[in-house]
């Protein structure tokens, strides 16, 4: 623990401006890390907490260090279960992963129920990117309920923030909600050398490095201009974009046909907006909201079950802006399910778009 608490005295020490690039050993590790977002002290992600004086159990353990320690059970703490509040002002720190027990973790359980094992580096990233809502929160929130009336008891689920980890296994973690008779890609099996986190992430920085992307997709500037699969899935009759362009494709009319049917099926405009709780009532139905209606006193309510779903499946491709390369596949039949699906029920012609 000595070698951990000067790489964390040196993190204090070194001059913020440093660039990583033109520093040297332990020197050049820390500046990358003070450059990424695991080392941000003035991110929202570790200061939200700070006039309550703590961060609670439930968020401690991807927003502190000290929780992320308590989770792993360094010390006398139980491993898998945060017990104590988070200290606030800690950023995922050198000793979040570089403990022994940090090294050891091999097993990682998802909010679907499922533990994932054989994950060896790459455990402990995904621990915190794997989101807080899975197919499994979703259908227990709307099991029984009839799919096109409104119910008082549901409310919009949100996965959380940079779900990456559970985007890649697919199927296998269940990060989206996934409609019965249907088949959905399992993990995203990139190739060897190119299949963990910090194969494509630099361990510190969190940076892509894109060198070995180009080495393989020659001729190819813009990663998301990458494609493998060449079928017209968005059914925009452009093929010329990479499989980024697809995924938005789908995006954008899964979020048409989520306000179409707020309006003519639920009674009730919609509207979505980059900020909890994301979707909005929108009593104008104008799609535009001001700012004074973005706020949770007029959060939407008027939840049916087909209109959830296909909510937070668009949440789902939202918050993983990196799905493309996490699992395309994955991505794309999470939304095409959910446009077909609001499409039962509306006059809405989807025969143009193609599921992978």
């Amino acid at each position: 623990m000595r070698f951990l608490s000067i790489l964390f005295t040196a993190a204090l020490v070194l001059p913020a401006p440093a660039r990583a690039d033109d520093l040297v050993g332990l020197e050049r590790l820390i500046a990358a890390w003070l450059d990424s977002p695991h080392g941000d002290y003035h991110s929202l992600s570790f200061t939200y907490w700070n006039e309550d004086g703590a961060v609670p159990e439930n968020c401690a353990m991807c927003h502190s260090e000290t929780g992320f320690l308590d989770y792993l059970g360094v010390g006398d703490h139980t491993p898998g279960q945060v017990d104590h509040p988070g200290t606030i002002n800690t950023v995922i720190g050198c000793a979040s992963c570089h403990t022994e027990e940090a090294h050891k973790l091999d097993t990682v359980s998802f909010p679907s129920g499922v533990d994932v094992s054989g994950l060896g580096s790459s455990a402990t990233c995904m621990v915190c990117h794997q989101g807080r809502q899975s197919d499994e929160q979703v259908k227990a929130r709307v099991d029984g309920k009839p799919v096109d009336e409104i119910s008082e008891e549901l409310a919009f689920l949100n996965i959380h923030y940079a779900a990456s980890a559970a985007t890649m296994l697919g199927s296998e973690a269940r990060p989206g909600y996934q409609y019965e008779g249907r088949s959905y890609a399992g993990r995203f099996m990139h190739v060897p050398g190119a299949d963990t986190c910090v194969a494509c992430h630099e361990a510190h920085s969190t940076t892509v490095e894109t060198e070995g992307c180009v080495a393989c997709h020659t001729g190819v500037e813009d990663m998301r201009d990458i494609r493998t699969q060449h079928r017209d899935f968005a059914g925009t009759g452009d093929r010329s974009g990479g499989i980024h362009s697809e995924i938005v494709g789908l995006k954008e009319q899964l979020l048409d046909a989520i306000k179409l049917y707020a309006e003519d099926v639920a009674g009730t405009p919609i509207a979505y907006a980059n900020s909890f709780p994301y979707f909005f009532a929108d009593p104008d139905g104008t799609g535009e909201l001001a700012e004074d209606q973005i706020t949770r006193d007029n959060r939407y309510q008027s939840w049916t079950p087909r209109l959830l779903k296909a909510a937070y499946n668009y949440q789902v491709a939202l918050k993983d802006p990196g799905g493309y390369v996490h699992n395309p596949r994955y991505m794309l039949q999470i939304l095409h399910d959910s446009l077909a699906d609001l499409a039962d029920v509306l006059e809405l012609d989807v025969s143009h778009i193609s599921r992978p």
